[in-house]
């Protein structure tokens, strides 16, 4: 005789991406009102409310299933228990009792009525205290990362996440603030190093003057203190030659991607547009330069981003998704498009027909010019990454200028003092960037 089927069927969900005591905890407790199903939740619903998890939902179900008193493991696509409880209709949820309050209350108020609903029930036990993923996360964090691990992130990210949200740096500090910070459950998903505010926090000029040695010190600073992807603004790439033996460099670091624009000759910033002198590059010399670069790889995680600069130059919108088809075929790893004007019609026309092309790769956008723009508009489009290109660097120049003109002003400098960080605050800013 199966007594199997006589038990009660007991439905818990978990992300399983760090396994604690906590979660072997709270299994062994539920075992003792039945037969237990786990519902594993999935990339994009973790990374809905928190970071992208380390392991993939494989791997997560693979190593639930392998636990004690666990009889069957299924998939939950969203932090809505809704659609597994329906279709499963357990006798019992369990939970800790951490979800009375804040976001979750809503998610429990609709697990108790749908478990009402066919005479479910549902049993909470008190939060095992002293541990959980984060805690653990911030743990892993302070050892660093692997340049390997890093580098491969960001793929892992867009396949994750409908659009990843990345900040500029130009140094140790600004890296961790991009880092560190946070709102609620949101955070960066990675770092943008703009050759713009690394040579303008050197005071140099924006034209490819900084080279690749001196820029690798900015990137060694923040890869010591961060352990998110980076993208590297590459500018023009600069001889094919050259670029081929910098990208692996770069490759080597742990960077994930790099952006190249198809202009030639002198680099200007491209809000520049054509206020000064600035040729875009052939389309078959482009996507040469493209080919060549892709080939050079080593790893298949490390990507290489074409930059479209046609609408900055005002050469048209056929003239920009021309180019994208092509610097696609020719092997790029993904798009960025690029405008100089506040109204974003033509990055709003762009995207709607990129979304058309049947092998499209990510898209990437820097909405500086048109910053009233919000990420949810972005996001309807189709934008994989979004950049906010230079605003760290831009922030700190003002700030930094008005506390030395006030010392110069007054003769001292109290009148600073509001705006500065305390003594006390800097001197915690090593173990707030988890180096210990």
């Amino acid at each position: 005789m199966n007594t199997k089927r006589k038990l009660k069927i007991v439905y818990l969900a978990m992300s399983a991406d760090i396994i604690h005591p906590g979660h072997l905890n709270i299994i062994e407790r539920a075992s003792k009102f039945g037969r237990i199903i786990v519902g594993v939740l999935s990339d994009k619903a973790i990374a809905s409310y928190k970071r992208v998890p380390f392991m993939n939902l494989r791997d997560r179900k693979k190593i639930v299933l392998n636990f004690k008193n666990v009889s069957e493991v299924v998939t939950q696509n969203s932090l809505d228990y809704s659609k597994n409880l329906s279709k499963i209709k357990p006798d019992f949820v369990v939970h800790g009792d951490d979800w009375k309050k804040g976001v979750q209350k809503t998610t429990r108020e609709k697990v108790v009525k749908l478990l009402n609903s066919w005479g479910g029930k549902l049993i909470e036990f008190p939060y095992f205290k002293g541990y959980s993923s984060t805690i653990l996360n911030n743990k892993l964090k302070a050892q660093g990362i692997t340049n390997d691990i890093r580098r491969s992130s960001l793929k892992r990210i867009i396949s994750v996440k409908e659009t990843a949200i990345f900040m500029e740096a130009h140094n140790g500090l600004s890296g961790a603030i991009v880092e560190n910070i946070k709102y609620k459950n949101k955070q960066f998903d990675g770092i943008w190093l703009s050759s713009l505010t690394d040579s303008t926090a050197k005071a140099k000029p924006d034209i490819e003057l900084v080279d690749l040695t001196s820029r690798l010190k900015t990137v060694n600073e923040i890869l010591e203190v961060t352990t998110k992807p980076i993208i590297y603004d590459a500018d023009t790439g600069g001889n094919i030659e050259h670029l081929k033996i910098n990208l692996r460099t770069l490759e080597r670091h742990g960077i994930s991607a790099i952006i190249i624009e198809d202009k030639t000759g002198l680099k200007r910033n491209s809000l520049l547009g054509n206020d000064v002198e600035q040729t875009q590059d052939s389309v078959d010399k482009f996507c040469d330069k493209i080919s060549q670069a892709t080939s050079s790889k080593l790893t298949k995680e490390f990507m290489i981003i074409a930059r479209i600069e046609s609408l900055i130059l005002d050469k048209g919108m056929e003239d920009a998704i021309f180019r994208a088809k092509r610097y696609l075929k020719a092997g790029a790893d993904g798009i960025m498009i690029h405008i100089r004007k506040k109204d974003p019609s033509e990055i709003f026309n762009f995207c709607k027909k990129y979304q058309k092309i049947p092998y499209k790769k990510p898209l990437v956008v820097a909405p500086t010019s048109y910053n009233h723009v919000y990420e949810k508009e972005l996001k309807s489009l189709g934008i994989n990454i979004i950049i906010y290109a230079n605003h760290m660097l831009r922030s700190a120049y003002p700030a930094m200028h008005n506390t030395a003109y006030s010392i110069l002003k007054n003769s001292r400098s109290k009148e600073v003092d509001e705006n500065l960080l305390s003594l006390k605050e800097n001197y915690e800013i090593d173990s707030w960037n988890n180096i210990n």
